[in-house]
């Protein structure tokens, strides 16, 4: 995806957060890939710590093409 989206952004210059979304949303491939963006307008929030377990619990799902790269983490939903 980035080499598209790399591509869509080429030779703009990037003066808003609104026009980086808008060529993003027009990356596609011949393949068919489409690519939609979301942004984020609330403060980051610094210092913020996980479970102790959050690895050991972490279930990791390879995806059976390039599975070195392509994969999905599924944390375990914990009930507080």
């Amino acid at each position: 995806m980035f080499p598209h989206v790399t591509r869509a952004c080429q030779g703009m210059i990037l003066h808003s957060v609104q026009l980086l979304q808008e060529l993003i949303a027009t990356t596609t491939t011949r393949t068919g890939l489409k690519v939609f963006t979301t942004i984020l307008d609330k403060p980051y929030q610094t210092g913020r710590k996980v479970a102790e377990n959050f690895k050991a619990t972490m279930k990791i799902v390879f995806d059976q093409t390039l599975p070195q790269w392509n994969y999905t983490a599924q944390p375990e939903l914990q009930v507080i």
